[in-house]
């Protein structure tokens, strides 16, 4: 069989369209198929009490990926969650707690605020927030103290019986990530930022510093307010770290940070964010 000229080019043009059309649909598939992790912030906080079990049990049966709490010491060393520095907001009754027993604060009630039905809600230890992880899935743990917390803390996690990679630890707090770290290096730890653009168009923390910061304190990724652009995602994720973000609770936004390559998304309703995967 004799080809001329013409044929030749026209089949190797065929296979080349052929090849490049078959890459692209792949990494669109590729795209399309990339799972961003929901997690719940404070638990369904939207419509439970952040921070309680009631809050994290209904996360998990919304679908979210993980559950994000904030921690604090006791007087008594006992590693308990809740957001502020102390109960004044949550329990209607001002206690410190790094000055508070474990005993003492489990006599507050920090559900009726939310809602009557909630009423009896006690402020979770650790052990029991970890005891609602489901297998599979992650608990984004906010250290809302210093370093100071972390022996205790990997106490804690050692008697979870969780997977290392259930763990991911965040703070605000570089010293903190420093530390968790280079005490056990095999958990994620994010560094927390919150960040807006001033009138100069320049983030009020210069990211070239911060993306210093994170390799000097050993971080996995960077964890931001939403107030950041395509742009911040991109020079954090170019830089070799994970970037997440919070608090998110509109679908379109967070479709956005999806496309952008964003690893997590932290809202207050992950039954309604846990969209932006389907």
């Amino acid at each position: 069989m004799k080809f001329d000229y013409y044929s030749i080019m026209m089949l190797c043009f065929g296979v080349l369209a052929s090849t490049i059309t078959g890459n692209t649909f792949a990494g669109e598939a590729k795209i399309k198929k990339i799972h961003t992790l929901i997690v719940a912030h404070r638990g369904s906080s939207g419509v439970a009490p952040e921070n309680t079990l009631p809050s994290f049990r209904r996360a998990w049966q919304e679908g979210a990926d993980a559950v994000e709490g904030d921690y604090y010491l006791t007087k008594d060393k006992k590693i308990v969650c809740i957001h502020d520095h102390d109960t004044e907001r949550t329990a209607g009754v001002k206690l410190e707690i790094g000055q508070t027993t474990l005993a003492e604060l489990r006599k507050l009630d920090v559900g009726s605020w939310k809602d009557e039905k909630y009423k009896g809600t006690r402020i979770p230890t650790i052990a029991e927030v970890f005891e609602t992880v489901p297998p599979g899935k992650k608990i984004y743990v906010e250290v809302k103290v210093g370093p100071e917390i972390i022996p205790e803390l990997l106490k804690e996690i050692g008697k979870s019986g969780l997977a290392d990679d259930q763990i991911v630890i965040i703070a605000f707090n570089h010293e903190v990530i420093r530390e968790i770290k280079k005490a056990a290096p095999q958990f994620t730890a994010n560094w927390l930022r919150s960040v807006k653009k001033e009138e100069n168009g320049e983030w009020s923390h210069p990211l070239d510093e911060d993306l210093k910061t994170l390799k000097a304190i050993g971080a996995d990724g960077l964890s931001s307010n939403n107030q950041v652009d395509q742009a911040y995602v991109q020079a954090v994720i170019d830089a070799g770290f994970e970037h997440h973000v919070w608090t998110v609770n509109d679908l379109e936004m967070a479709q956005r940070f999806k496309k952008w390559g964003t690893k997590s998304i932290t809202t207050n309703l992950p039954g309604l964010i846990a969209a932006v995967n389907d």
